[in-house]
């Protein structure tokens, strides 16, 4: 099966369970308002980065190339993925009205920098604007690919964030929730408290610790993940109702994977949730043959 992508390592991790999945391209790093007005590489800084594929993808973007790069491939093409992790970072919007998606690669080879002091601002990723214009990007991908003769094998991986580590439970947002992390919290404080008191810190330096008490990593990748599942909630409802062909993963069917190898993240998932998402996918095109 010959697959492009446009999206992230959700789609990418997901296909190395096809048996026979050959990724032909994977546009990553990139929103799809890079479609509607790409910056240019007048002053790109993609030079800098290590990582052939990091400079490849940045350059992309700021060329606008993404679209272009799929439908190279249409008469080879079995499959078009398609996610929205991407999008999370938002972008710049450069006083020309051009943009540059504000991947990490940007931010680390100095571009994201270079474009503050060239009085570019920062859309970020939910708001209304930003939300406005993806939208018109995502229509004119959609529109690409269907002047390609893409549009029957177009298949939108509508998968939430893990909010918990494999073999935890699914936290429910709400009071009782909150009423259980403090608890936690106030436990974690005790303990590390009474730690630096028997360790000589003095009564000041363990009280403080008491106060000031970190939220756990558990914690800390579960509010990420309901706070990036609310926020995502119209950009899905929108690449839902124009893509006849999805996969959907709630967030709590999902669980991070504590072994992936990328490391743990709410969009890093377990072995199990992959080979169920490609079953899903391959029940589809079964289905529409």
């Amino acid at each position: 099966m010959n697959i492009a992508i446009f999206g992230s390592c959700v789609s990418r991790d997901t296909c190395e369970y096809f048996p026979d999945a050959k990724v032909l391209d994977y546009v990553a790093r990139q929103s799809v308002t890079s479609l509607l007005s790409p910056h240019g590489l007048a002053d790109s800084r993609a030079d800098r980065l290590d990582s052939a594929f990091q400079r490849r993808m940045v350059v992309s973007d700021l060329e606008g190339s993404g679209a272009e790069r799929v439908t190279n491939h249409a008469e080879d093409l079995d499959l078009v993925l398609i996610d929205l992790v991407d999008e999370r970072r938002g972008y710049w919007r450069f006083p020309d009205g051009t943009s540059m998606t504000n991947s990490l690669e940007v931010e680390s080879c100095g571009a994201a920098s270079q474009a503050s002091d060239l009085g570019a601002e920062l859309v970020e990723f939910g708001t209304d604007e930003h939300f406005e214009n993806w939208s018109r990007g995502f229509e004119l991908l959609l529109e690409t690919l269907s002047a390609a003769g893409l549009q029957d094998k177009v298949l939108l991986l509508d998968i939430e964030w893990a909010s918990a580590f494999d073999g935890s439970p699914h936290p429910t947002p709400g009071f009782a929730m909150q009423i259980g992390r403090r608890w936690r919290k106030i436990q974690r404080g005790l303990r590390i408290s009474a730690r630096r008191y028997s360790n000589g810190g003095g009564v000041r330096n363990a009280l403080d610790s008491l106060v000031h008490v970190k939220p756990t990593e558990t914690e800390e990748y579960a509010d990420r993940a309901v706070t990036a599942n609310a926020a995502y909630q119209r950009y899905r409802r929108f690449a839902g109702s124009r893509v006849p062909l999805k996969v959907t993963r709630l967030s709590e069917e999902l669980r991070i994977g504590p072994d992936h190898k990328w490391g743990p993240q709410p969009f890093h998932y377990r072995d199990s949730d992959y080979r169920s998402i490609v079953q899903s996918v391959e029940n589809l095109i079964v289905e529409r043959g």
